[in-house]
């Protein structure tokens, strides 16, 4: 297929070098031209654009869009696509990680213009091009069945990794509560190693105790194997700030628990911990920033001197 990527940051040049390596032709397109213009000259089938005006000019309709651009320019760029000529017909996938309610209203205000409007909830962080992604989406089934190859070149097998949710909205709704589980996850093992690293008198290894765990364990997992790695490269996490910051979707997902009166108390402890870690220094702040920046490629703030 041939489609158009808006937003080559981490996971958007990733994502394009992944479907390129299976066979499909982009577009791209970023806010700095020399992004695009340097993923054209790494790739083959990869042409890049200086302006929305030439990428609605390079795709055949009905044009299929990807926006991987961050929640807050969405909208932005939704105003500069139907200015520059993005018309009935077309699709547009927002791959960010959007506010689920928002997904629904531009699906229904790009409805009225004829627009096929997709959310999809897009996780795999820096490891997605090798790994793959695991992508939740919602739209109509008229719309997922028009980008279905793209999505199964994406996930980590055509039938295994991404599925279609429910209508507009869902996909993003879906992820939002993936993350909120991702920060209790988080939150539980930074505040074990926490402990294990408070026990002064058992002199404990904890790239050890966290390898001993890869294994056989049951709370094996990938998280698990990127605090291992944390710990290979600096065994007391010395060059990690322990500020944490969260992207949102922690809150939406507390949010959205209180509407609808549904007890979250781990998902949301997980985040209020991570406003105390931006007050006084802690050891647990440490390792989830190891696991932060093992996943997602996260900027992580220097340790203060």
């Amino acid at each position: 297929m041939k489609l158009a990527m808006i937003g080559l940051g981490k996971m958007g040049a990733n994502m394009v070098r992944r479907l390129v390596g299976d066979g499909h032709e982009v577009i791209a397109y970023s806010k700095s031209s020399i992004t695009a213009i340097e993923l054209s000259k790494e790739l083959e089938n990869v042409t890049a654009v200086s302006s929305l005006d030439e990428l609605i000019n390079a795709l055949t309709p009905p044009r299929v869009i990807w926006l991987m651009v961050p929640h807050q320019y969405v909208d932005q760029s939704i105003e500069s696509l139907l200015e520059a000529g993005m018309q009935k017909d077309d699709l547009l996938v927002d791959g960010g990680n959007s506010n689920f309610n928002l997904s629904k209203q531009r699906a229904e205000n790009l409805k009225k213009s004829g627009i096929q409007f997709v959310d999809s909830g897009t996780s795999g962080g820096i490891w997605g091009l090798e790994n793959g992604y695991s992508i939740m989406v919602g739209g109509t089934d008229e719309a997922i069945s028009m980008i279905r190859p793209i999505l199964e070149s994406l996930a980590p097998a055509k039938d295994k990794g991404w599925g279609h949710v429910g209508p507009a909205g869902a996909g993003h709704y879906v992820k939002m509560v993936h993350n909120g589980i991702e920060y209790g996850m988080m939150q539980a093992f930074a505040e074990g190693f926490e402990l294990l690293d408070a026990k002064q008198e058992m002199n404990l290894d904890l790239q050890q105790v966290s390898e001993i765990w890869q294994h056989g364990s049951v709370v094996r997992s990938w998280l698990l194997d990127l605090i291992a790695d944390a710990f290979s490269g600096d065994k007391s996490l010395s060059s990690l700030s322990d500020y944490v910051d969260d992207s949102g979707e922690g809150r939406w997902t507390v949010h959205d628990s209180i509407d609808l009166g549904v007890p979250t108390p781990v998902l949301t402890l997980a985040l209020q911990m991570r406003f105390r870690s931006r007050q006084d220094p802690s050891f647990a702040g440490k390792v989830l920033n190891a696991m932060r920046a093992g996943f997602g490629g996260h900027s992580i703030r220097p340790v203060e001197k």
